[in-house]
């Protein structure tokens, strides 16, 4: 992360350093992506889905996405070349990187048709980067902490200590109070797509079954990287096995539903890219 701008300097020339950092484009293109969510979400309240306004919002909205999942890939890419560091596990490894993830999807999203709810995924997640990113960078540009009046009796050498910021403090709090429950929500929207992408598929929407292929395999990395994935499938199948479990559920519909896991454990099995990646770790989502 770049340092923060000198105190010294005045606001403006402070603003204008922070603002040359591909981090503040990073930041910029977050705060896009939410706005053109809003900008959809009225659009969509109207019913004025494919409206020229709509489809701009929509489009850019995962141009936004593109653009910081692209920035935090490249940054990754140029740490590890400049420590001489070569990707474990070449190409799988590569595609086992969350923000890898997260580019591509945006990329497949942005050429796809329409599926508002794939936008809602990307927009938490900019939520959390914009109230972070507000409060560990642009409020103390704009707003330098200042330095409190040293203890009695403390060391000369001791760091000095800050005044906080209230308002970055209410950031934190946020952040740290609604970030679990706001993960899960991000898991639970991505389970919901996948079957309003799977009924698409059964309706032979076009191209819906390759769209259903990408994301299949999308969300099937995310079950292996996230707790909160895992945690909302377990959620899902202890809900099912509930409903199937009562005395009025027909046989066959309990036959079905021990298929559909049997076939989903199989899946999973079959789909651990661990046992290929020779052992190497996935990368997490930074962005």
């Amino acid at each position: 992360m770049a340092p923060l701008p000198s105190a010294n300097q005045p606001l403006q020339q402070r603003l204008l350093q922070l603002a040359q950092t591909l981090q503040f484009a990073w930041f910029v293109g977050h705060l896009s992506l939410l706005f053109c969510i809003f900008r959809y979400s009225l659009s969509w309240i109207t019913l004025n889905y494919y409206s020229r306004w709509a489809q701009f919002s929509y489009r850019t909205a995962f141009i936004s996405a593109a653009v910081t999942y692209g920035i935090v890939v490249y940054k990754a890419f140029r740490a590890r070349s400049r420590a001489g560091s070569k990707a474990q596990g070449g190409v799988l490894a590569l595609a086992a990187d969350e923000n890898v993830q997260y580019l591509a999807m945006a990329l497949v999203w942005l050429f796809s048709p329409q599926y508002p709810l794939a936008m809602l995924p990307f927009g938490i997640y900019s939520i959390f980067h914009v109230a972070t990113y507000t409060r560990t960078n642009l409020i103390p540009t704009i707003q330098p902490p200042v330095a409190q009046a040293p203890v009695a009796g403390a060391s000369p050498s001791a760091k000095p200590q800050y005044k906080p910021n209230a308002l970055a403090e209410t950031i934190g709090k946020f952040v740290k109070e609604y970030y679990d429950a706001s993960m899960g929500l991000v898991a639970f929207l991505e389970i919901l797509l996948w079957g309003r992408l799977f009924f698409s598929a059964i309706m032979f929407a076009k191209g819906s079954w390759i769209l259903i292929a990408i994301y299949t395999a999308f969300l099937r990395s995310r079950y292996a990287q996230s707790a909160f994935v895992q945690g909302q499938f377990r959620h899902l199948e202890a809900r099912i096995d509930s409903l199937v479990g009562a005395e009025s559920t027909p046989p066959a519909a309990r036959n079905v539903w021990a298929g559909i896991k049997t076939g989903a454990r199989s899946f999973h099995d079959a789909t651990d890219v661990g046992r290929y990646v020779a052992g190497a770790p996935a990368q997490k989502k930074a962005s």
